[in-house]
């Protein structure tokens, strides 16, 4: 095998692309991306600029079952973080708190898993890697999970899947996220990535000299300190998260970040407000590339690192796949 294809669904700002990238160089083979898919108009933005020329197709909803065959190329490897907010533990929240479906009852975003199995059943790629939130595992007791394996298995070995913490590979996040990868032939048993523990804190991530903006004002610390302080005596939580540079993680940086930063506010120093992290932070503890560009607002730009995939994870799980598929003939045969 000298070159893998791929298609990028669900793409965002393409971190499961440069995973596979990353991989594929290393292993002297020539990669190719037939295709990517994103809904966003501002996370298109930055995927274009940097991966330009790539075939789009905006609402992958938009291709019918009979259109398959002739509107997604022929593949490798299906590349697929598909939308989690239907299964996170804050998406459900707010769905319910607007009398909204979550779940695969989410029209609009709960059901996508069924265009990509249709993609597989139609295109049968020799591999898949799927991405998702860690509660997806425990998700209506497992069931929507179960139901979801039960369907790739008709077609796919589908392994066991798995939750990795970015954390435990090399980066000062904690980020748990499940993945699901399936294969068109079996080769033997696929193992997923051990950890690296590679040691890490957070200063590693930040920048030398960070613009003043993000120090926030005397106006938003004095409300994030009392909000905090109406919160535990109401026993709801503690409200905002300082952490320090030394910290070994923070905690989950979500895409409502942009909003006052309080899951994440960096300690400065005695008597000194705390900052928020930059973008380019935020991306940096996603396992960003420095090489990665981004020209849209700080707002937006929060959103697409919040949303990303934890690049270091998804390197090792990328390849894993890619050695199982180059793995000896012999052991191989047809699942379906």
């Amino acid at each position: 095998m000298k070159k893998i294809t791929s298609i990028d669904l669900f793409a965002g700002v393409g971190g499961m692309r440069i995973s596979l990238q990353r991989v594929l160089n290393r292993l002297h083979l020539k990669d190719e991306c037939k295709l990517y898919s994103e809904i966003n108009s501002y996370s298109r933005q930055t995927y274009d600029l940097n991966f330009p020329q790539t075939p789009l197709i905006e609402d992958i909803k938009s291709v019918k079952k009979n259109e398959i065959s002739y509107k997604i190329p022929d593949h490798d490897i299906l590349l697929a973080g598909f939308p989690c907010q239907p299964f996170s533990r804050a998406g459900i929240s707010k769905r319910k708190n607007l009398n909204r479906s979550h779940g695969f009852d989410d029209k609009d975003q709960g059901d996508l898993f069924f265009n990509i199995l249709d993609i597989l059943k139609a295109k049968k790629p020799k591999a898949f890697i799927l991405e998702n939130v860690q509660n997806l595992k425990t998700y209506q007791n497992g069931k929507i999970l179960d139901e979801m394996i039960k369907k790739l298995s008709k077609y796919y070995y589908v392994p066991k899947p798995q939750v990795l913490d970015a954390q435990d590979f090399g980066l000062a996040q904690r980020r748990k996220r499940i993945f699901i990868v399936g294969f068109l032939n079996f080769n033997g048993k696929f193992n997923f990535p051990e950890p690296t523990f590679k040691k890490t804190i957070i200063k590693d991530f930040l920048d030398f000299y960070p613009p003043r903006k993000y120090i926030i004002s005397d106006l938003l610390w004095n409300s994030h300190q009392k909000r905090r302080i109406r919160n535990k005596i109401a026993g709801k939580g503690f409200g905002f998260r300082l952490s320090y540079p030394t910290d070994k993680a923070t905690v989950t940086i979500s895409a409502r970040y942009y909003k006052d930063g309080s899951e994440c506010l960096l300690y400065r120093g005695v008597g000194k407000n705390p900052r928020r992290l930059t973008p380019r932070e935020v991306f940096r503890l996603q396992g960003f590339p420095e090489s990665f560009k981004f020209k849209v607002s700080d707002l937006q730009a929060y959103k697409q690192a919040g949303n990303a995939v934890p690049i270091n994870v998804v390197e090792k799980v990328c390849l894993n796949v890619v050695n199982y598929l180059n793995q000896s003939k012999k052991y191989q045969k047809k699942v379906a």
